[in-house]
């Protein structure tokens, strides 16, 4: 069976460059760039999330800070060796990347600008047992550790957060479950201690989820199990 591994993992961004690129890393004679892209949410604040692009996609594409841009690709997580201890790391892979405009008319020609400013769809399976925790305030949170497929036998390995009932429901499901997750990819400041006397501020990355399906195997293919949508 052919596996289309853009319906297991599919992202949509719309935001402003707030960095120069910088490069990340070579492939094969290929050079990949990360910068930051500043995408508003709905509440008013900021998710500032990393976006690695080759060079092939940016070749003839002005990446100046300040301007707004429409990023289409997938999250992906790698490791990072440093100082002998292993570390997740989380980035956006663009696929392409162009100029954001508003919707723009000229008789029956019609270009809308994307509904969405951040999505992301991941179909995956439940590799750690979720964590049920509550905040001070009484919210119910559950943190979830997924893994996607990818191709050439790779996994992307993504934090997710599901709050209310969808915390509830996932409270108990056992690892090896396959899931659809639909949300939006944020970013969190919180800080890390490295000894008695030293603390250091860094980000996380995760995807806080809006809805998800239960994929029961036992069904046909074309039927889900939905759990709940928020």
């Amino acid at each position: 069976m052919v596996t289309n591994y853009t319906e297991n993992n599919y992202l949509v961004l719309v935001g402003k460059v707030t960095s120069d690129k910088r490069f990340s890393h070579e492939i094969y004679g290929e050079s990949f760039y990360v910068f930051d892209l500043e995408v508003p949410r709905l509440s008013g604040n900021e998710d500032i999330i990393p976006v690695t692009i080759s060079e092939r996609i940016i070749a003839n594409f002005d990446l100046t800070i300040g301007r707004k841009v429409f990023v289409e690709g997938q999250f992906r997580s790698y490791n990072s060796y440093d100082n002998e201890r292993n570390r997740l790391v989380l980035t956006v892979f663009a696929k392409d990347i162009r100029e954001d405009v508003e919707e723009v008319e000229d008789g029956d020609d019609k270009e809308e600008r994307p509904k969405a400013s951040n999505e992301v769809i991941l179909k995956g399976y439940i590799c750690k047992k979720p964590i049920y925790r509550k905040t001070p305030f009484g919210r119910e949170i559950s943190d979830i550790l997924l893994a996607v497929n990818r191709a050439y036998n790779k996994s992307d390995y993504i934090p997710c957060i599901a709050w209310g009932r969808n915390a509830r429901f996932c409270e108990n499901m056992p690892v090896g479950t396959e899931v659809k997750i639909s949300g939006r990819v944020q970013s969190r400041i919180y800080e890390k201690k490295i000894d008695d006397e030293k603390v250091e501020q860094r980000v996380a990355y995760e995807v806080s989820v809006s809805s998800l399906e239960v994929i029961d195997k036992k069904e046909s293919e074309e039927t889900d199990v939905t759990a709940e949508a928020i």
